[in-house]
């Protein structure tokens, strides 16, 4: 029975193409935080994930950097060249056979003196201008072989560059041409035109097309699929080399076009290419025909390479637009990346893909999400991970105060949470035998070990279970919205207090209840989300008393729980809720409302709540109102700085629960050193 062999598939290499392998990751963390500060701020979702694309990073460029690279490529594009280089050219081989013409005139003793007379006089009175110079010596007798040359050469180039103007690449292939190779030429834009002319009519089909490429296909290496490809190819580069024509002078343009006359010859080629232009310009009306550019360079182009910078410049103006994203329906994936590491460099290039992956990575991790209304949203999970960020920044600012949240003791009044962690120096409480023997088994295997043979425990393997000796709490943060607090700078910082505080509940102390409530002219009940992409609006009124009801219902509908009340307001009260429901505001506050607005906090006072109020602003006659109100209340008064007022509500919060407000555990420790809060 004969063996089948399978070849094993064969590897294939080429030039990486996905960026920088070492460049930084995507900074999605440090991208959210940026976004959701801009969202505290009042910017909604979308916008403030535009401006952060648009600043980049302090490792990333953004797009504004990478639109200012691009314009300073243009820029430089300019500065550089000048349009003149196939006239100068032509002009130097024109000096040249002329300068050899005159050697061999004075030294070719075999000559006829009328005939030597007459030629020197034809040379020594030749026009001044290079294109009708070229023109007069187009019958003219060379005697010396290499003036002949030169002037061969004249023509040459001529048309090469006419072709090189229309098909990029030509000048190169057809040095050193034949004459079939130029007559190949003639017969491809022959049969181009006549293509083209039937597309004008409405007459052409896929099989002319296909016959055309099966003739002349090796002259189009972009190797075309369809006459609509072929047709934005030639028609980009036909535009271009128009614009780059009315980019130069009036007297260079006219010397150009009667030399083109000369181009292999004879004016055949250049009326082929007017041919094409017409055609091309009239099936493609849409592109740039009519521009131009303003070059100040001292390097020389010639005609191709002139029209290939015109392209650049068209390609660059087009990432301009697309690295500015104010287009109806932009998007990250409408910036060509290719063009833009061709014009600009790779390591653009790398910035730009990451800036596209991060946009898209946030979606796809579900960072950000569509509303049912179409707006782009920050998600739960967001909020969550910028509440993690809020509680690390305030670890920084933390000044080490001392205290006890909660401790973390075995033994019949510890209430085991459910949750783990990895053993630190001084832990007593007991160990999670099970995760304990998990780890040394799968560290074992990790280090190379058979754990069959038995595993050893490290103390790195060690994990005890969590503890607390604490019953669970009703917390009511009121938080003032009325438009002096975004008015003096206070908007934002309140958002982030809120954040923060709703994560700390939400992932560490998950059995205590939470609820917003946001006050101004009138109170309501908020949601963290909605709470962070509000934004400021003008609304006249400090609603306490409202926001005290609101927290009251809050409190009974936990009737076990520890009451915790923080209130965050910048103001007195000036307005309250009427009997049936209606808001009565006034300023300076009226009597009646601080009347009720205290017969309120003495019902929260009669439930056992612990009240702490966050005074914020300097106002004399606010602080001793609010201190009133904490001393009827039993409570305590801080007056933080902006900067603070995160540390200080949730330091409030953890010292609250242990009956001794303002001495919570070392609360820079717990976030710093202590990875299981995650």
């Amino acid at each position: 029975m004969a063996r089948s062999f399978h070849r094993a598939p064969s590897a294939r290499y080429g030039k990486y193409s996905g960026g920088d392998p070492l460049a930084p990751p995507v900074p999605v963390q440090s991208a959210l935080e940026a976004i959701g500060a801009d969202v505290m701020a009042g910017t909604s979702a979308e916008r403030a994930l535009r401006e952060y694309l648009r600043r980049g990073s302090r490792d990333r460029e953004g797009l504004d950097d990478l639109a200012r690279r691009v314009r300073e490529r243009r820029a430089e594009l300019m500065s550089r060249h000048r349009l003149d280089g196939t006239l100068e050219e032509v002009r130097r081989l024109l000096d040249h056979a002329v300068l050899e013409e005159r050697k061999r005139l004075a030294n070719d003793v075999d000559l006829d003196d009328d005939e030597r007379a007459f030629a020197e006089m034809r040379l020594e009175n030749l026009p001044s201008s290079t294109a009708a110079a070229v023109n007069d010596l187009a019958d003219y007798e060379w005697k010396s072989p290499s003036a002949r040359s030169d002037y061969e050469r004249i023509k040459e180039l001529l048309g090469r560059e006419l072709l090189d103007q229309r098909f990029a690449g030509m000048k190169n292939a057809l040095e050193n041409a034949s004459d079939a190779d130029r007559q190949a030429i003639r017969d491809m834009l022959g049969d181009l035109n006549d293509l083209l002319e039937k597309r004008r009519l409405g007459e052409d089909t896929q099989e002319d097309f296909d016959e055309f490429m099966r003739k002349h296909g090796a002259q189009f290496p972009e190797n075309p699929q369809n006459l609509d490809e072929l047709l934005d190819t030639l028609a980009q580069r036909s535009a271009a080399a128009n614009r780059m024509l009315n980019s130069m002078t009036p007297e260079q343009r006219e010397e150009l076009m009667e030399l083109a006359a000369q181009a292999f010859g004879s004016p055949e080629l250049m009326q082929s290419l007017s041919r094409l232009d017409d055609n091309l310009r009239s099936l493609r009306p849409d592109e740039d025909w009519s521009g131009s550019a303003s070059f100040s360079g001292d390097e020389p182009a010639g005609l191709g390479e002139a029209t290939g910078i015109m392209q650049d410049l068209s390609d660059l103006d087009s990432l301009t637009d697309q690295l500015s994203q104010a287009y109806p329906g932009a998007r990250m994936d409408d910036i060509d990346i290719d063009t833009l590491a061709r014009l600009v460099g790779d390591d653009a290039a790398v910035s730009a893909r990451a800036l596209r992956d991060l946009e898209q990575e946030l979606k796809d991790t579900g960072m950000l999400q569509r509303a049912s209304d179409g707006a782009l949203r920050l998600t739960p999970r967001a909020m969550r991970q910028l509440g993690r960020a809020l509680l690390r920044d305030m670890a920084t600012r933390s000044s080490g105060r001392t205290g006890a949240r909660e401790t973390r003791l075995a033994g019949a009044a510890g209430d085991r949470t459910g949750a783990t962690r990895e053993w630190a120096y001084g832990d007593t409480e007991p160990w999670d035998i099970p995760r304990t023997v998990s780890n040394a088994v799968l560290r074992t295997i990790a280090d190379g070990g058979d754990a069959s043979s038995g595993v050893r425990l490290d103390t790195r393997d060690v994990e005890v279970v969590e503890t607390e000796q604490r019953t669970s709490a009703a917390v009511a943060l009121l938080v003032d919205t009325s438009f002096s607090m975004a008015m003096d700078g206070r908007w934002v910082p309140m958002k982030r207090t809120a954040l923060a505080l709703h994560h700390l509940i939400s992932t560490r102390f998950r059995g205590d209840k939470l609820q917003l409530i946001a006050f101004s002219r009138h109170a309501e009940v908020i949601d963290i989300e909605e709470l962070t992409a509000r934004d400021a609006v003008w609304d006249k009124g400090t609603n306490l008393h409202h926001a005290l009801l609101l927290a009251q219902r809050h409190f009974r509908r936990h009737p076990t729980a520890q009451p915790v009340l923080l209130i965050v307001t910048d103001g007195e009260p000036t307005s309250h809720l009427e009997p049936d429901g209606h808001v009565y505001f006034a300023y300076p506050p009226d009597p009646y409302t601080v009347a009720v607005t205290v017969r309120e906090l003495d019902n929260v006072q009669r439930l056992g709540a612990q009240t702490t109020f966050f005074r914020l602003g300097e106002d004399p006659d606010l602080a001793r109102f609010i201190d009133a109100l904490a001393h009827r209340a039993q409570g305590t008064v801080l007056a933080p700085e902006l900067d603070d007022l995160g540390r200080a509500v949730v330091d409030s919060y953890l010292g609250s629960r242990t009956g001794h407000p303002g001495s919570p555990e070392d609360f820079g420790d717990m976030l710093r050193g202590r990875s299981w809060w995650w």
